[in-house]
């Protein structure tokens, strides 16, 4: 009989992982059903991880506006008392996406099954992630499946928002950087060679700014592939080195050292942690559990690290804002805030607050450093061109002397 490997959490909250036999995949599902198990990922074991994981990158991926979109319309037609298999398949009809309409496909023939929302949409994990079903759970469990479903809404438009604001402001930097480096990779290989290729046989001594530069047109025009081989060397050195978790934490916490980046990087991972476990309290997700995922959506290592030693003191009696006053990564302004919610019993409004208040010092942080970046790139580009100018001229300035 074949044998499935399972990971998600009980009804209670508390994480399970295991194996489970059974005939099929619809077995397996009905045996944690059974067992009062949500699980968030199931496996055959005779599958090859690898080649899921590579199915799952090519898939076309749905966009977070999409997913909102369609998180709103649910929450909509449930507040009108439509049931849960009726309102997917309406918008199972009405969806354009091709990818989305699949997936919705597959999640209603699951509720026609008999499973719940939450454990249909936990079989999708490459696009309803852990915080996002627990959600669904407990909304649910609790009977206030819409409201939940409004706030994962309006979450997910507000992260979709931050985003776009970033990728607007890294717009025209990156454009710059792109095409200032075409224009002297272009000036560097065809354009100097011509230019200063009659200075490279006279037996007069040349600048130093003009051998440079005559060094560096060569190494691109004849050791290109020794560039290129680097560059795959490096890549797969990365790659193999991103496997290990021991070089993942290291590189998370230099990452935070780095100046304004640093800095960037704390902020933004401030206020996803805190609206995301203000968002799970608030729509009844159990403390551990919210914790246990807002630990995964921070993505740094340095915070998850943190955040798990807390989840462990919170289990035995502590409480949360005396763990992350003893870190460095959490300023004064966040634990005095848990520490106030924690005493008046308004920890999810306390997070709401820290997590607005960060994410308006994300956005004032980066558009300040985006206006400084823009006139530094341009000094950048007017002195590569200047650089390359000067060693084109050295050597006509010394024509005579060249000559003689």
């Amino acid at each position: 009989m074949p044998t499935f490997r399972y990971k998600g959490y009980r009804s209670d909250g508390r994480e399970a992982s295991g194996t489970v036999e059974a005939e099929s995949l619809r077995n397996a599902r009905e045996l944690l059903r059974q067992q009062e198990i949500l699980p968030a990922e199931l496996l055959s074991n005779a599958a090859a991880p690898v080649a899921t994981n590579l199915l799952q990158r090519f898939r076309r991926r749905i966009p977070v506006t999409l997913l909102a979109l369609f998180t709103r319309r649910l929450a909509t037609l449930v507040a009108a008392s439509v049931p849960i298999h009726e309102a997917l398949t309406a918008l199972h009809h009405q969806e354009q996406h091709p990818e989305l309409r699949a997936l919705l496909g597959r999640v209603r023939e699951r509720l026609a099954e008999g499973a719940p929302l939450a454990r249909a949409l936990a079989e999708e994990p490459q696009v309803f992630r852990a915080s996002y079903v627990a959600m669904v759970a407990a909304g649910e469990a609790s009977g206030a499946l819409d409201r939940v479903l409004q706030r994962l809404a309006d979450f997910l438009e507000r992260q979709e928002e931050l985003q776009r604001k970033v990728s607007g402001a890294l717009a025209y930097p990156l454009l710059m950087a792109v095409v200032g480096s075409g224009v002297m990779l272009f000036l560097l290989t065809f354009v100097i060679p011509k230019i200063t290729g009659i200075f490279a046989d006279n037996k007069a001594a040349l600048p130093f700014l003009t051998v440079a530069l005559l060094t560096v047109s060569s190494l691109l025009r004849k050791g290109w592939w020794l560039l290129v081989l680097l560059g795959v060397g490096l890549v797969y050195g990365y790659q193999r080195l991103a496997r290990q978790e021991t070089f993942l934490a290291r590189r998370d916490r230099w990452l935070l050292k780095i100046p304004v980046v640093g800095g960037l990087l704390q902020t933004l991972a401030l206020a996803r942690f805190a609206r995301i476990l203000a968002l799970m309290l608030s729509s009844g997700v159990p403390l551990l559990r919210a914790l246990e995922i807002s630990a995964e959506a921070v993505v740094n290592r340095a915070y998850r690290a943190v955040l798990a030693e807390a989840r462990t003191i919170v289990a035995e009696g502590g409480t949360l804002s005396g763990v992350l006053h003893r870190s460095l990564l959490f300023p004064p302004l966040l634990t005095h805030l848990i520490a106030v919610g924690e005493q008046s019993g308004t920890l999810e409004a306390s997070l709401e607050t820290a997590g607005q208040s960060f994410e308006r010092e994300f956005e004032a942080t980066t558009g300040r450093a985006m206006a400084l970046l823009e006139p530094l790139l341009v000094l950048a580009m007017g002195v590569a061109v200047g650089l390359v100018v000067m060693a084109v001229l050295l050597p006509i300035f010394q024509l005579n002397q060249l000559i003689k």
